[in-house]
């Protein structure tokens, strides 16, 4: 049996009205850390020709790049995000950000701002939003990604959920990223670096690159990701 195409490390940058358009978003990505998401999506897409699966969309920023990517290999971004921010994004925490709350019901809504960012950026058609909680939309979701990007709630509770539910969509050779993973705990919280630990533990996963707090796995043919 032929093994699918496997995603590898890429060069390859945005174009300058995409960078552009990232850099302009609401958003906590660093710009090398959105360089390494990019070359992944390209590398997945282009390998594959599968969706590629963001768990956190928030105001759009990394949604750019993954959209960017999939335009260009012919293939869609796929975003999911209930838009009411992960818990340091409440009020009274670091990451809150009062632009984004809805002055009728008092709540975070992040998806208003997160459309303005993709119609800025020229890239509506090729984004499916998904409005809803990751465990949930993992749970009916019925065909396979080229790349899951984990970038959503960083307790440990989300995290794993986001990894336990989005992992066995990965098809073989696919790319399975990261973000936030600090390996001190005096950086930033620990929940992402564990799911981090836990995949390559698994023997599913192989670690591709790293940049910054960015980790890019590739999921190995015939491994099994739902441990």
């Amino acid at each position: 049996m032929t093994q699918p195409a496997s995603a590898s490390t890429s060069t390859e940058t945005p174009d300058a009205p995409t960078l552009a358009a990232f850099q302009a978003a609401k958003g906590f990505m660093p710009v090398d850390e959105g360089l390494a998401l990019y070359a992944a999506a390209t590398d997945a897409a282009t390998a594959l020709r599968l969706p590629l699966l963001e768990v956190g969309t928030y105001c759009g920023r990394s949604t750019v790049l993954l959209a960017a990517a999939a335009r260009a290999a012919g293939t869609v971004a796929v975003t999911v995000d209930h838009h009411r921010g992960s818990e340091e994004q409440q009020p009274g925490w670091e990451y809150h950000d009062p632009e984004v709350v809805d002055p009728e019901v008092g709540l975070m809504d992040t998806l208003p701002t997160f459309r303005r960012t993709l119609h800025a950026a020229g890239l509506e058609d090729h984004v499916i939003a998904v409005v809803g909680r990751s465990p949930q939309v993992a749970a009916v979701w019925g065909g396979p990604v080229g790349l899951v990007f984990i970038d959503g709630g960083h307790t440990d509770e989300h995290a794993t959920a986001d990894y336990e539910g989005w992992a066995p969509h990965l098809a073989p050779g696919g790319l399975l990223v990261i973000h936030d993973v600090f390996p001190d705990p005096a950086d930033g919280g620990q929940a992402p670096y564990r799911v981090y630990r836990r995949a390559l533990a698994s023997g599913a996963f192989t670690e591709v690159s790293v940049t910054g707090s960015l980790r890019v796995l590739r999921r190995e043919p015939g491994a099994d990701a739902s441990s």
